[in-house]
């Protein structure tokens, strides 16, 4: 049944739709530009790029090399030095939440991205400040004696951090949307800039963390921490300067207000109607709920059909007396919600149980981007007579494995396993992070292996390992990145509608962040309980001194974490259903074998 509502404008009529419709998705028309310009595609793309591209260089030059300048500057112990890289990262991934709610509601992408930017430069500048004035740093050591930090110090340098972090919680979630606003999505030559844009954006992102974990690596360590950190910061100011160039051929879209807003408003309206019945999908009813048509120029690309799923939010949808005016507008929109509304909280609440294994996915990651650089510094980095590879470096081996073999997989694997599976990207995305799960644990059991051996050897007074026996343990986290973290992103996308995509990646960004603080919390509780700090002569896993710690058991804990993950996460595959589909019976588990069909 379907009830037409009252409006003045008969051309827009207001639909209230029963449970029982078939509501199949509509599609509305492209956002309109408050500037008023045609889209400007490919003219606005070197400015956009290249400020994404500088802030990503600024950032990460920062990171990738920060543990040892921690360490080698600051004279700070691994576990502190771990536990406050491990806290920034957290809050830098954190705040992109912030960002998108802040442009999507009330900035715009625009000035949110030209204020950021501004914010990084500040902040990497105080960075180069802290290795180029004596003040901002303890005095190098002297007589086997180190000075540690004095508060002001400390506090001048997460002053600096913080400061980087809101610039990146600016630019992160608005440049790739910014980007696509640049293009008309309903041509096709629209259509295709859209997609090379996104291939040169992972590009350039890739280059700059060759380049980053390379060359700006190399100069911080074995040339001048001022000139490493300097170098960026001076490419931040170009990226600013460039941005602004390119405001004359921006297109800008008005900010219509957050979702975030409006799943607010379906809790608010579902529990002020919690008392009301509804009936079953299969019961003949009259209950009317309210649905009406996109408007033009809505950010909403389709819309979602309204399913039997968490019925208690269907509530908000329910039309009452006195909820709609004459037109057929709302009264009150945290009283009566759209379905659309409601269907998307439901996306939402759908997918968090998978984001929540995300989070203890991540954490072998963040774990060897930290602990591995420690190793690095008591291995032999040299190559020829001459040259010795900096700490930092040897992680570019995992984004060589993902380089190397996202092509492979595209092109061999997936037509491969599409013979077995019948599925058009051979595995589905729950599959995919499953596997990735998998190379997590045999990077840790690795990386134990490697570390007893190396403990062994240094202990025996042997000559020391060469730096690239950690190879292995990098390049099954490459593997790990290149199914698990890519298959969260896919899987984002695929679930979540269009205009909601920017959750999805605020997601992904928020799982990064927890899993720092999660790596946190384990560092604390192992160095706690195994003699950190104490005098009662227990051997503290996570001693400054490797040598006398046991990193690999810390490992071998960490692997033990991301095992029981993967059971959580085959729990929590078995028991999800995809978007539009009426019921967990209809989907096969997502790890069944391949002789049995899978859903697309």
């Amino acid at each position: 049944m379907e009830v037409e509502g009252h409006s003045k404008a008969a051309s827009s009529p207001t639909k209230l739709h029963c449970l029982t419709d078939d509501d199949s998705p509509k599609l509305s028309v492209s956002p309109q530009r408050s500037s008023g310009r045609k889209p400007g595609g490919w003219k606005s793309m070197p400015y956009i790029l290249g400020n994404e591209t500088f802030e990503r260089l600024a950032s990460m030059g920062l990171l990738a090399n920060f543990m040892v300048y921690l360490i080698k500057v600051y004279h700070m112990d691994q576990v502190s030095a771990t536990t406050l890289i491990n806290v920034w990262t957290g809050v830098t991934n954190f705040l992109p939440l912030l960002g998108a709610f802040l442009s999507d509601a009330y900035v715009g992408r625009y000035w949110t991205i030209a204020v950021a930017s501004v914010f990084s430069l500040f902040g990497m500048a105080s960075m180069t400040l802290t290795a180029w004035l004596p003040a901002l740093h303890p005095p190098a050591c002297g007589g086997g004696k180190c000075e540690g930090p004095t508060s002001f110090q400390m506090g001048f340098l997460i002053m600096s951090l913080c400061v980087v972090s809101i610039g990146s919680g600016g630019i992160r979630p608005c440049s790739i949307p910014f980007g696509v606003d640049q293009f008309d999505p309903t041509t096709d030559a629209g259509r295709k800039g859209i997609v090379s844009f996104y291939n040169w954006y992972y590009t350039t992102f890739n280059v700059v963390l060759v380049v980053t974990l390379t060359i700006v690596v190399y100069i911080q360590d074995s040339v001048s921490w001022v000139l490493g950190y300097g170098i960026p910061t001076a490419l931040m100011f170009c990226s600013i300067v460039l941005f602004f160039m390119g405001t004359h051929v921006y297109v800008f879209i008005k900010p219509e207000g957050s979702v975030f807003t409006g799943l607010v408003q379906v809790a608010v309206a579902a529990y002020k109607k919690r008392k009301v019945e509804l009936p079953s999908l299969e019961t003949n009813h009259r209950t009317v709920f309210y649905d009406p048509p996109l408007e033009p120029g809505s950010v909403v690309l389709s819309k979602l059909p309204l399913t039997d799923q968490f019925r208690f939010l269907n509530k908000a949808a329910v039309v009452m007396e006195k909820e709609l005016n004459p037109d057929g507008k709302r009264t009150n929109k945290w009283n009566l919600s759209t379905i659309q509304q409601v269907e998307e909280f439901k996306c939402l609440i759908r997918v968090a149980p998978i984001w929540v294994t995300g989070i203890l996915s991540l954490t072998p990651i963040i774990q060897q981007a930290t602990f591995s650089i420690s190793q690095a510094l008591l291995m032999d980095r040299r190559i020829g007579p001459n040259f010795h590879i900096p700490p930092a470096s040897i992680i570019v081996i995992s984004f060589f494995t993902i380089t190397l073999f996202v092509p492979i997989y595209d092109r061999f694997l997936v037509p491969f396993l599409r013979k077995f599976t019948n599925h058009q990207n051979g595995i589905t995305q729950l599959q995919r992070m499953a596997v990735g799960i998998i190379f997590a644990v045999l990077s840790m059991v690795i990386a134990g292996l490697i570390e007893m051996a190396r403990r062994n050897r240094a202990n025996a007074g042997g000559s020391s390992m060469s730096v690239f026996w950690l190879t292995p343990q990098f390049f099954l986290m490459g593997l790990c990145e290149a199914f698990n973290i890519i298959g969260q992103i896919e899987f984002f996308n695929k679930e979540f509608p269009e205009h909601m995509r920017t959750m999805g990646n605020a997601l992904s960004s928020c799982s990064i962040a927890l899993s720092s603080y999660v790596s946190t919390a384990l560092i604390l509780i192992v160095h706690g309980t195994t003699g950190g700090g104490s005098d009662d002569g227990r051997t503290d896993w996570l001693a400054d001194d490797l040598n006398k710690g046991r990193l690999d058991y810390f490992y071998y804990i960490v692997a033990a974490t991301a095992f029981f993950n993967f059971f959580l996460f085959l729990y929590c595959a078995k028991n999800y259903r995809y978007k539009g589909k009426e019921s967990a019976s209809e989907l096969h588990f997502e790890l069944a074998s391949s002789e049995k069909k899978l859903e697309v």
